[in-house]
């Protein structure tokens, strides 16, 4: 039996949220621009719908579904630790980041936004940001969660690999950037850094709620 899918469509001859392809369809063939989307759950749908369309371009709007059995695979994440992530509008467009511990939900930090900025940066900013800080604290063993795999591999290699371009506009981040790598390349940390994984455990705790 087929899953049950929800369409947005944001440009079309009829914007909203419908349940039936063949009415979507209707509303987006020979429409100049019809900008639309399918979606596995209701709920992401209208959410989605009230969001811009350049939000969900090129994002897998799939939900995963784990079984029981496969969600008790993962365990489940350490309570004491701290959790980062980045929100963008945009790609490039303004970026902020922050830290949430995990066992009470408190915010130790908050940065942003920045100017043409993108998510991975962001997420990159934060988790250096984040080993900083708890060494900086003496909490040389907690643990830091990121659902990025690839911040996680520039802070392994110590460069943060973007392609975005920079000038007068975001030339503040472009120096955020270069700071952070110096700290990497001229500091050690033994703070494990793991991988939150979103399917099973739901949203990192320092999401800022936007999906």
């Amino acid at each position: 039996m087929a899953k049950k899918k929800y369409y947005v469509v944001w440009k079309g001859k009829e914007t909203g949220v419908f349940s039936s392809w063949d009415v979507t369809k209707k509303l987006v063939q020979g429409f100049d621009g019809a900008l639309y989307k399918s979606f596995g759950d209701k709920v992401e749908a209208e959410k989605a719908f009230k969001k811009k369309f350049s939000d969900y371009k090129g994002k897998s709007t799939k939900k995963p579904v784990l079984s029981a059995t496969e969600k008790a695979s993962y365990g489940l994440p350490i309570k004491q630790s701290l959790t980062v992530d980045a929100a963008c509008s945009g790609n490039p467009g303004k970026m902020e980041y922050r830290g949430v511990l995990n066992h009470n939900l408190q915010e130790v930090f908050k940065k942003g936004p920045y100017n043409n900025g993108t998510n991975n940066i962001g997420e990159f900013l934060a988790l250096v940001h984040g080993i900083a800080l708890l060494k900086k604290k003496g909490l040389l063993k907690l643990p830091i969660y990121s659902d990025s795999k690839i911040a996680m591999s520039w802070v392994k290699k110590k460069q943060c690999r973007t392609n975005v371009v920079f000038d007068a506009s975001n030339n503040d981040l472009l120096q955020l950037i270069h700071r952070a790598e110096k700290w990497l390349k001229e500091n050690s940390y033994q703070n494990p850094i793991l991988k939150w994984e979103t399917k099973a455990w739901g949203e990192i705790p320092a999401d800022f709620g936007r999906k």
